[in-house]
């Protein structure tokens, strides 16, 4: 399929795809999966390809994660993936690649989103601005600055569809880039992610239907769940529940809970404009002296 077929009538739906995965240590899989994954996307009509957090790598092993990375320019999912979306003919979300890029004395990893057009150029890259560094209780507890460079920029991003904002996972919690993203034109924001469960579980749902609801957004959060074995660490777990919510709030798509699967969505886009002007939150904002 070449780019001219993957473009249609601007007022038709647009058909997105969430993959739902469960990545592991290993990058050869996993690439391996995701490839599947995207094809079986592509066959059922999805336009708009998303993949979630860490699809390359999720392990609690720090130390194998730190010599199982490559850079951007030598990373084989990144380089894989962009030729199948140009063979596909689809844009595709890379929801995030844990990436090598050592910054001068700064070593750590970044956790890197990639906007990838039909002719597998990158559209736009964004990193993961807000760090997951929380204590749930027992053993679960995550610092994830000792290993990543948290991003500084907000990023939107213009395809022929819509002009798309880039989040990633813990992002989902803080309004304001959500919301710096709209009034910068964003229509669709990505969203993916590796909840844990107990988060997943009480707020998952809440969170992105509250991110769309406020910004008049679509909402595409691409999902790892279930079980992610260590050979050398902590197994890890992840909610799943990848969701599409429309700007009103309404669910979309739900992939459900542990098991992989891609769940479709028709994205009518005229229901931004109409949602915003129904109630025009971004709008009618004011400023306002802090207390």
């Amino acid at each position: 399929m070449g780019e001219s077929e993957a473009e249609v009538a601007a007022d038709a739906p647009l058909r997105v795809a969430l993959l739902q995965m469960t990545s592991g240590e290993d990058p050869t899989a996993n690439l391996a999966t995701t490839e599947a994954m995207m094809r079986e996307a592509a066959a059922g009509g999805a336009r708009f390809v998303l993949t979630p957090e860490v699809t390359n790598l999720v392990t609690t092993d720090t130390d194998l994660q730190r010599v199982t990375i490559q850079t951007e320019a030598e990373d084989p999912t990144l380089a894989r993936l962009r030729a199948v979306a140009a063979e596909l003919g689809v844009w595709l979300s890379i929801g995030s690649l844990a990436l090598a890029e050592p910054e001068g004395a700064d070593t750590r990893a970044v956790n890197r989103q990639f906007l990838i057009a039909p002719d597998g150029t990158i559209a736009a890259r964004y990193d993961k601005i807000h760090m997951f560094d929380v204590t749930l209780g027992g053993e679960e507890h995550y610092r994830e600055s000792e290993s990543f460079r948290p991003g500084a920029r907000a990023v939107t991003a213009d395809t022929p569809f819509a002009r798309i904002g880039l989040t990633i996972c813990y992002d989902m919690r803080f309004p304001a880039l959500h919301r710096a993203l709209a009034e910068g034109g964003a229509a669709i924001l990505t969203s993916p992610a590796a909840f844990t469960v107990p988060t997943g579980r009480a707020h998952w749902e809440t969170l992105l239907r509250a991110r769309a609801i406020e910004t008049g957004c679509f909402v595409l959060a691409a999902a790892q769940a279930g079980t992610h074995a260590s050979a050398g660490a902590r197994d890890r777990q992840t909610w799943g529940h990848s969701l599409a919510v429309a700007p009103w709030g309404e669910i979309l798509a739900d992939a459900g809970g542990e098991a992989p699967a891609v769940a479709y969505a028709d994205l009518d886009l005229s229901a931004v404009d109409t949602a915003r002007t129904r109630i025009p939150a971004l709008a009618n904002a004011r400023p306002f002296a802090r207390p």
